[in-house]
Order: C-alpha cells, then sequence, then structure tokens
C-alpha cells in the first residue's frame, strides 16, 4: 500500500500532463493557504469587533515581525526541500533523508536564535515598525508574544515546507488546517471572554502555529511520509550544510526585503494617519486570498521543477512553466474582477468607521492590479530555488524591492502624495513578471544545450 502511495507521489512530479500536475499539487496548497490566511483575517476581524481602529492599525504594523519569523524559516525550509527535491530526482533517497534531518535541527537552533534576540531588542524594533504614540503599546504587547513563540511559527512553515519537497501536499494542508481551526476558536476566547485584546490575538495565532507544526511531526513519526528524520543523520555534513544555505540565505534575504519595503510602506503611510494604516491593513489582507493562490500554485511547481531538474527533463520543466503562468494568471484576473466589484464590501467586514473603508477600498482597488503578474514572478522565484540556483532568484527580488517598488514609493509618494504611492506596487509587477519569466526561460533552455540534451526530452 506504501509503495502505491509513493509510485503516485513520483509519478505527478516525473510524468503527469503539466498542467494536471500544477493543479494537483497546486489546488490543495490554495485550498490549504485559503484556510491559512484566517490566521490574519481572523485576528483584524475579531479585533475590529472592539470598534478600536488604533488596534487594527497595530496588527498592521507588527505583521513583519511574523513576516521576518516565515523568512528565517524559509531559509531552512526552501534550501532543505530544494535539496530534497532534487536528491529524490537523482535517486539518492540517503541524502533526502540526512537533508530532513539537518532541516529540523536548523529549525530548533534558529527559533531560539530569534526569540532571544527579539525580546532583548523588543522596544527597539517596535519603534522601528512606524508605531506612534496611540498604536506603540498595542504593538509592543502582539510583537511580544509572536517573538516568544517563534520555535511553533517556524517549525509549522518549514516543517510543511519539507513535506511539500517529497510531494505530501495533503498532509501539509492537514497542518494548515488543523492550526487555522485552533487559532479560529482561540481568538474570541482569548480576546473577549479573558479580556486579553490585541495580546489575546497574538497568543491564538500562536497556539494555532503550535497545533500545525504538531500535525507535520505527526505524520513525519507515524511513518506515513517518503522520508523521516532520524538521529542517524543528526550531525548534518558540511556538504548538506553548504547546500541548505546556498539556497536558503538567498530565499531568507527575500523576505527581509520584502518586509523592509512593507515596512517602507508603512511609515510612509502613517503620514496620512493612523487610521490610513489601518485601511491599508485591511486591504492587504483581503489582497492576500489572492496572493495565496499565486503562492500555493508557486509551491505546488516547485518540487516538480526540483525533481524534473535533478532528472535532467528540461523539456518537463518549460512545459510546467507555460502552463503554470497560464493557470495561475487566468485564476487571477477572476480574483481581481470580484475585489474590484465589492471593494467597500469586503473592508466593510472588518470595520464600521466610513473613513477606513472609503480608504481602504481605495486602496484595495489599486493593488489587486498586481495579481495577474505577480504569480508568474513567484513561480520564477521558487522554480530557481528548486534548481539550486538561489542567485537569479535573490536577483529578481533585489531589482523587484530595492530598485524598483521602494524607489517608486518614495518618488510617486512625492509628487502625486496617497494616491501616487499605492500605484507604485502594480507598476512594479508588471515589468518584474516579463524579466522574471524571460530569465527562467533562458537558464533552463540554456542548461539544456549545455548539456547537448535539448529542451525536447519528454
Amino acid at each position: 500500500m506504501r509503495q502505491q502511495s509513493e509510485d503516485k507521489r513520483i509519478y505527478i512530479l516525473k510524468s503527469e500532463k503539466p498542467a494536471k500536475a500544477v493543479v494537483k499539487l497546486g489546488v490543495p496548497l490554495i485550498a490549504g493557504m485559503f484556510i491559512m490566511v484566517l490566521y490574519n483575517l481572523v485576528d483584524t476581524y475579531f479585533i475590529g469587533l472592539m470598534h478600536d481602529d488604533y488596534q487594527l492599525a497595530a496588527v498592521n504594523l507588527a505583521y513583519p515581525v511574523m513576516m521576518i519569523s516565515i523568512a528565517i524559516s524559509n531559509m531552512i525550509g526552501t534550501g532543505a526541500s530544494s535539496l530534497i527535491a532534487r536528491s529524490l530526482g537523482a535517486g539518492d533517497n540517503e541524502k533526502a533523508n540526512h537533508t530532513l534531518t539537518a532541516g529540523f535541527v536548523l529549525t530548533v537552533v534558529n527559533s531560539v536564535l530569534v526569540a532571544g534576540i527579539g525580546l532583548i531588542l523588543l522596544n527597539a524594533i517596535v519603534k522601528g515598525l512606524g508605531a506612534q504614540e496611540n498604536t506603540f503599546d498595542y504593538t509592543r504587547q502582539y510583537v511580544q508574544v509572536i517573538l516568544a513563540g517563534s520555535l511553533l511559527t517556524m517549525g509549522n512553515y518549514t516543517f510543511g515546507q519539507l513535506l511539500r519537497s517529497e510531494g505530501s501536499v495533503k498532509q501539509s494542508v492537514a497542518g494548515m488546517i488543523a492550526g487555522t481551526v485552533v487559532n479560529i476558536i482561540l481568538d474570541p476566547i482569548f480576546i473577549f471572554t479573558l479580556g486579553m485584546e490585541i495580546r489575546g490575538a497574538a497568543i491564538a495565532t500562536i497556539l494555532g502555529n503550535g497545533a500545525g507544526m504538531l500535525v507535520s511531526l505527526y505524520y513525519y513519526l507515524s511513518g506515513k511520509t517518503l522520508l523521516r528524520p532520524s538521529f542517524t543523520y543528526i550531525r548534518p555534513t558540511a556538504e548538506i550544510l553548504r547546500e541548505i544555505f546556498w539556497v536558503g540565505v538567498p530565499a531568507t534575504l527575500e523576505t527581509l526585503l520584502t518586509s523592509a519595503a512593507y515596512i517602507v510602506n508603512n511609515n510612509l503611510a502613517v503620514q496620512y494617519g493612523e487610521l490610513t494604516v489601518a485601511a491599508m491593513g485591511i486591504a492587504q489582507k483581503i489582497l492576500s486570498l489572492g496572493n495565496y493562490i499565486y503562492q500555493g500554485f508557486a509551491a505546488g511547481t516547485q518540487p516538480i521543477m526540483g525533481y524534473n531538474y535533478g532528472a535532467r527533463n528540461y523539456r518537463r520543466m518549460l512545459d510546467v512553466l507555460k502552463a503554470g503562468v497560464m493557470v495561475v494568471s487566468g485564476t487571477e484576473l477572476c480574483v481581481m474582477a470580484i475585489y474590484g466589484i465589492f471593494a467597500p464590501q469586503l473592508i466593510g467586514i472588518f470595520t464600521q468607521s466610513p473613513e477606513v473603508i472609503a480608504t481602504g477600498s481605495r486602496v484595495l482597488r489599486n493593488i489587486m492590479c498586481i495579481l495577474p503578474f505577480v504569480g508568474a514572478i513567484s513561480m520564477s522565484r521558487m522554480s530557481f530555488q528548486a534548481m539550486g540556483k538561489p542567485q537569479y532568484a535573490f536577483g529578481i527580488t533585489l531589482v523587484r524591492q530595492l530598485l524598483l517598488y521602494v524607489p517608486l514609493l518614495v518618488i510617486l509618494n512625492r509628487l502625486f502624495g496617497f494616491g501616487g504611492m499605492i500605484k507604485a506596487q502594480p507598476i512594479t509587477e508588471m515589468i518584474m513578471m516579463a524579466v522574471s519569466v524571460g530569465l527562467l526561460y533562458h537558464v533552463i533552455t540554456g542548461k539544456a544545450r549545455h548539456e547537448n540534451i535539448g529542451a525536447d526530452r519528454g
């Protein structure tokens, strides 16, 4: 029975029709991520029921801390997942198991460092996030809990990535669902019943992540996965560490750059009032429903690209890229239409403030324009990571965040005010879609020519 399950997972990576493979691995992830997005939306919803827009703003100001924790998780999760997929494609299961165990060990070490350093520098971090007099204490409460629970957050995200690297997508999604259900149940209890307000929302989020992590651990320890961590491999080799960090460090820097751009965005928005920050936070969290669609397809594509790169099947890689871009762009156009029509109603779910609803609707109708383009960018970046070529993935992010997005934020804000600022991201993503997909196509075809295989191996 287990052998049949293993063969089915490998078949999807190796031989399934490209569009069907992208959908099979992507849709379960999207379903899980739709549930997972409730981590942020549920906090925002219940805090909104207190009719305190400053606490709403504080959740948005604190969000980059969660992004940074996830970024450091990605250092191990992305690096180890890339090596695992390539090792499976090359038929080296021992190296794949050794890499998996290294991923577990490094996650624990990193989480202890993040919690310790973050709590020592807590006040400086909150100030740097852009919190001001009305939001400082609320932001501090939220950030303090998030940092203290770093192991649960980082374990949840990393172990889910490691499961996906072997094609165990359903098991990964089960962890996402479990975490979100726990968060939904605990949020009203901690926020209202126990009267902990924004601190209670943070505690519920951390405990939800802990539940997701425990589900992933259950699958590994019960033998229901292709790979299993083992004390035999508790000491990673220098080669495995080098491979993990070669891919993982650029992946972390990518997310850190995104977090930095988010902080710049918030600090510019504060000029227009702290309620503007609250409105932008709501709009961005609603947009995250659309973001999780392209992230799900991109994450589902990653093990396919890594496996076939290890197997030197470049024709299949190109077919998967083309199919993935078509699927994700078409889906996001539909989401964009829904946001455009129902923006005020969607913002109104989380606040009754007319000012916040008006500003949030304006923001959502501008930033939703990224959706048809950003999916292809994400798919290209994850493909480069899967191939063990993080320098290209990091280059895309470097150009996207530092050379385009942040300068456009500052310039358009200065020239056209708030209306210009919220157009910076759509302009950036339109340019970067062409750059990233063109670069990936060039690298794959160049590799095929170099090895005299051609891009027509089926």
